[in-house]
């Protein structure tokens, strides 16, 4: 389910900043950004550039781009943040997450024109530029770019209000080493 915005007034901050943020996101070397680790769920096409990986901070990233770590740094809760990239043809299947603690957030950056968007629960939204979807990422939900290029969003979770750190779910092994391997490779 998407979840109404305006129940984050945090977000605002961020809306406001959107054009920086991509200014930095553009200037990041292309080679930089990575497959994400779950390959069944998209083939290929769908990659990231992480900033924050479930509370791990990744300094040489956040360093790169210091606009994005500023606007990061006013979202209560944060948990994860990277940028994402989806090139044009690429779908990601309809999956649930795992971590029953956050809400996960988009922040449009680069969206093309055409058939792209997300699909939570039975709600279709397209991502516009400068503006933030909210979602349950344990609900079902995929992701497509069926337009002629790329789809980039600041991607991030925050906590669920009510839960703190130490409420958070484990990591799929596969996603843990990702995360591990990342953070290591970016100090």
């Amino acid at each position: 389910m998407f979840i109404d915005v305006d129940r984050f007034p945090f977000l605002n901050d961020l809306r406001r900043a959107w054009r920086d943020i991509r200014a930095e996101c553009l200037s990041l070397d292309g080679d930089s950004f990575e497959p994400w680790v779950q390959r069944e769920m998209y083939g290929t096409g769908w990659s990231v550039y992480g900033l924050v990986a479930f509370g791990e901070r990744i300094e040489a990233a956040l360093a790169d781009c210091p606009r994005t770590a500023d606007a990061l740094s006013r979202i209560p809760g944060l948990t994860t943040a990277g940028f994402s990239r989806m090139v044009a043809g690429t779908h990601i299947k309809s999956h649930e997450g795992w971590v029953t603690t956050v809400y996960r957030a988009h922040l449009g950056l680069i969206v093309p024109e055409g058939d792209c968007a997300l699909r939570v629960g039975s709600q279709i939204q397209p991502w516009r530029e400068g503006d933030v979807i909210v979602f349950d990422d344990t609900v079902n939900h995929e992701a497509w770019n069926h337009s002629s290029s790329t789809r980039t969003v600041l991607l991030f979770d925050f906590l669920r209000p009510g839960r703190t750190l130490s409420d958070l779910d484990e990591l799929p092994p596969e996603v843990a080493a990702a995360v591990r391997r990342q953070t290591r490779d970016r100090e």
